[in-house]
Formats: C-alpha cells, sequence, structure tokens
C-alpha cells in the first residue's frame, strides 16, 4: 500500500468519479484505477461500485476511508513536522556539559544562540566526561563541551573552545586573599576540599605531591556549589576551574610553579553526520568570541 494510492482513494470518495478523481490529482484515468486495483487487491475486496452513472463506496470502502485518511493525516502532519525542524523552527538539540564547567562562562553564548535560532530547544545534561563520551556514542546526547586530562577516544571528535587555568580558591579571610597568586608549595599542611567529580584530580594530586606540599584533606562533595560555600566559609581551600567560581564569597587565586590549565572542547562523535540544529550549533559555538577574564588579581605575580 502505497501513499499516491491512498491519495487516489480519497479523492474517489470526493468526487465519486473516477475522470473528475483523476483530473485533482493530476494523473490520468487509466493509472488512477490501476492504483485503486492495486489497492483493492491488497485489501482484499471492492471499493467502489461502478455503475453506469453511479460510482458509491462499498461497505468495505467505508470501512475503509477513515483509516486511510488518518493515514494520510499522520503522513502530513510528519512532513509538516520535519519542514520546520529543517528550518529550525521546531527543533530540539541535547547538549551534555560537563558538570566542573561554569554557567556564568556560557551565559553570554547560549542568550546569543538563543537569539539566533529561536526555534531550537535547548536541554542541557550535567555529567562527568566519562558519562558524556558514553552518551554520545549511545546517542543520547547530540554533542558535549568538556574537557579530558588524558585526551579523548578515537570515536570522538574534540574541537577546542578555550583553555582555562586552574586557580586555588578560599575565603576572604584566608592569607591566599591577600596575594596575587599561590605557588603550588605553598599547599602545604592546607585543609583541602576535594571535588570528588574534578577530571584533573589526579594531575592537581601529582603536581602537589612533587612540589612537597602535602594537603590535609577533610570534606569531600560531587556538589560543587557546596564545596564553593564551605571555601567561602573558612572551611577550607580547593583547586577551581578559573571561569567556575560562582559563590559570591569565593576569592580565587591563579596557581604558578607550576601552572595547571585544562582545555574544554566541543565534542561531538566521529564521522556521525549532524542534523541541522546540531550543525547550527557547531557554527555558532566556533565563530563565538569568549571574553577574557578582566579580573586584575588574576594576573600573576611578576
Amino acid at each position: 500500500m502505497e501513499i499516491h494510492e491512498i491519495r487516489y482513494f480519497l479523492a474517489v470518495c470526493r468526487t465519486l468519479n473516477f475522470t473528475r478523481a483523476a483530473e485533482q490529482c493530476n494523473v490520468t484515468q487509466p493509472a488512477l484505477t490501476r492504483a485503486i486495483q492495486k489497492l483493492e487487491d491488497e485489501l482484499g475486496g471492492l471499493l467502489f461500485s461502478r455503475e453506469r452513472g453511479n460510482t458509491h463506496l462499498t461497505e468495505l470502502g467505508r470501512l475503509m476511508q477513515p483509516h486511510l485518511e488518518e493515514v494520510v493525516a499522520r503522513t502530513t502532519a510528519a512532513k509538516a513536522q520535519a519542514t520546520r525542524f529543517l528550518r529550525l523552527e521546531s527543533a530540539h538539540l541535547r547538549l551534555g556539559v560537563m558538570c566542573t564547567i561554569g554557567p556564568l562562562r556560557f551565559v553570554g553564548f547560549l542568550n546569543r544562540f538563543r537569539a539566533d535560532h529561536p526555534g531550537i530547544e535547548l536541554t542541557l545534561s550535567e555529567s562527568v566526561p566519562v558519562r558524556l563520551s558514553d552518551a554520545l556514542l549511545q546517542g543520547d546526547i547530540d554533542i558535549a563541551v568538556m574537557a579530558k586530562a588524558d585526551g579523548f577516544e578515537e570515536k570522538l571528535r574534540a574541537e577546542p573552545l578555550y583553555a582555562e587555568r586552574f586557580v586555588v580558591a578560599c575565603s576572604a579571610g584566608h592569607r591566599f586573599a591577600r596575594r596575587n597568586s599561590v605557588a603550588m608549595q605553598d599547599m602545604d599542611g592546607e585543609t583541602y576540599l576535594q571535588r570528588i567529580n574534578c577530571e584533573f584530580r589526579d594531575v592537581l594530586r601529582d603536581q602537589c605531591e612533587a612540589c612537597g606540599a602535602n594537603l590535609v584533606r577533610s570534606y569531600r562533595s560531587e556538589r560543587e556549589d557546596w564545596i564553593q560555600t564551605m571555601v567561602a566559609a573558612g572551611m577550607g581551600v580547593c583547586f577551581l576551574p578559573e571561569y567556575s567560581a560562582t559563590h559570591p564569597g569565593l576569592v580565587i587565586r591563579p596557581v604558578h610553579h607550576p601552572e595547571v590549565s585544562r582545555e574544554v572542547c566541543l565534542v561531538t562523535v566521529a564521522g556521525r553526520r549532524w542534523s541541522s540544529p546540531v550543525a547550527s550549533f557547531v557554527q555558532a559555538i566556533r565563530q563565538y568570541r569568549w571574553p577574557e577574564s578582566a579580573a586584575a588579581w588574576l594576573a600573576p605575580e611578576g
């Protein structure tokens, strides 16, 4: 059963005349008649009774008419939905974001993207890099923004967006707050609040150990907001990516000797064709000019 056969059938239902139905469908009457006969063969009975000057639906024809009308209506609706999607008038995009990326860094871009593509509904999913990678490969998300200390697997394609230094976060009353920057060895003996989901956790630990800095670990949490709140309350210090600080009472200072940084990337599945929403997002984020940090206290000591 093909959609054009159904359309021919419905045209005859409306006109009860094979000649006029063929004209409406822009086909010859023999072609329309053959299509109706093929449809009758598939359904197993006559759909129309054709008498001289009197064409009318059979009982089977009357039974099939509402069902076939629904088929055409659903097909038309599906095509309309596809057209709106391709024109980005009613499209959905699933974006995965690494949970250690601060939202303030992306507000400007997301605001611009929404203004330029008001028809795209964006769903943000937050997780760690391993889970985001799996979600990408399984098709649960369309695209991801994340970083990995040891790089990405071959099945994924990563495009750098911006580099981000790690900083030390402390309270306003901490001794680090009176400095312009903090050497890694100065972390020795500090009470440390561990961000469990930090993808550079092992790198930062190794750098501390290499500099002879022994951290006094106290609290651990998967929640970035909890760690930042406890740091601001003076319960300890932690390492943070410089654009991830969101708590208003937090003081951050860049780390040096050595400096540690990460590369935040736009990640897609290598070789997978992009939908229109994904292609629009990729183009927009590639062209976006990420603002530089203007905080004077982030400048390292001279």
